[in-house]
């Protein structure tokens, strides 16, 4: 990879996935010119964000939907007509390399962000795991997502357990659990698809949750207030900096004909969440032992910005977001991050952020006041 070293670096936006390739659009149609007004990492090794690393058996057709990133049918594909039988990963992989190429994005990967500093000048120092790469832009639009950040189980007795325990980005295929006793633990759409999988393979298979999920019909007035409800109260917490609620706490599940059959198969029996871990089990609420030997932690991921701990900023201890700014680090924009976190929020929040980015670079005035746009002049 070439080095960028480039103290006059307008914008680095940190992420290629579905935020960091909206929000690359939207400052497209801002004029700004890859490569010279900004500039797109990714730590990945190749296109496709966190949906290259996720498992094999994963298919577009198990997980929620995928909505088109902006002006995608531009580039001559739409997940509106994705194929359902290569894995889930090489189609978005294979789409998201084909935006990049149709619009020049020209991202820079693999690049690792490793610490974001405040310079003298205002400026932000961001660091890399590869020391001959260092940046200086003037706005950091960091959509980093939460692959990398799976929540860690805090029961009691965790680190007592001689099973195996994996969380959610670790699992790689169910014929890795044949024959053994399994306990699967979250409420969402992973776990869901991790006990589709091992049911008939597992040996046998229990699902814990802390609290019951809200199955409910595939109505779309029901989904779409169900989805505004999720946005509001994301939004909600971001604005008051305190930790993001999960999301399937807010909008369920909704009952496809695949998730009917499991639970007409009687595998989506849902038990309370265990007490505390012991060598080899777990103890359940009415005080009754359970055997188990693998343990798949599947309960939601934090956002991954550990990086800019040195700015002050938390995912466990919130950090405030007001419109995919965040308002006590001038220059900070958390794209995909509360509220942005959907693909359609994303690229909305996207809008917003690009021209949100422009206006600070214009006048230094935060948070940014944007005005009526009569083209982007010249640096």
């Amino acid at each position: 990879m070439t080095s960028t070293r480039a103290s006059a670096l307008d914008l680095l936006v940190v992420g290629a996935g579905q935020a960091g390739l909206s929000v690359a659009y939207h400052l497209l149609r801002r004029s700004f010119a890859p490569g010279t007004d900004f500039v797109i990492v990714d730590r990945g090794p190749g296109a496709g964000g966190a949906w290259q690393h996720r498992w094999d058996s994963l298919r577009l057709g198990d997980a929620h939907r995928i909505h088109d990133l902006p002006a995608m049918d531009e580039a001559g594909v739409s997940f509106a007509g994705a194929p359902t039988e290569p894995p889930a990963r090489e189609v978005v992989a294979d789409y998201y390399g084909r935006y990049e190429r149709h619009f020049g994005l020209n991202v820079l990967r693999p690049v690792e962000i490793t610490s974001v500093r405040r310079a003298e000048d205002g400026a932000f120092e961001v660091d890399t795991a590869d020391a001959r790469d260092a940046f200086r832009p003037r706005v950091l639009v960091a959509a980093v997502g939460t692959w990398g950040s799976p929540r860690l189980p805090d029961v009691p007795g965790s680190e007592d357990f001689h099973g195996q325990q994996i969380v959610t980005p670790e699992y790689t295929a169910a014929q890795d659990f044949a024959g053994r006793r399994v306990a699967v633990v979250g409420g969402g759409a992973s776990a869901i698809g991790f006990l589709r999988e091992l049911a008939g393979t597992a040996a046998s298979l229990t699902w814990f949750t802390r609290r019951p999920v809200v199955f409910h019909e595939r109505d779309s007035t029901l989904r779409e207030e169900l989805g505004r409800e999720s946005v509001r109260l994301q939004d909600e917490a971001a604005r008051a900096g305190r930790e993001l609620p999960s999301i399937v706490s807010t909008t369920g599940m909704p009952v496809t004909p695949r998730l009917q059959r499991l639970r007409d198969l009687g595998v989506l029996r849902r038990e309370p969440m265990f007490t505390r871990m012991v060598g080899d089990g777990v103890v359940l609420q009415d005080g009754r032992f359970q055997a188990l030997d693998a343990v798949i932690w599947a309960i939601g991921f934090r956002a991954e910005l550990g990086p800019l701990a040195p700015l002050g900023v938390s995912a466990a201890e919130g950090v405030r977001v007001e419109h995919g700014h965040a308002v006590h680090v001038p220059g900070l924009f958390l794209a995909g991050y509360g509220p942005q976190a959907s693909t359609i929020s994303a690229n909305r929040g996207a809008r917003r952020i690009a021209r949100d980015a422009e206006a600070y670079l214009t006048d230094a005035v935060w948070p940014p006041q944007p005005r009526r746009r009569a083209g982007r002049s010249p640096a």
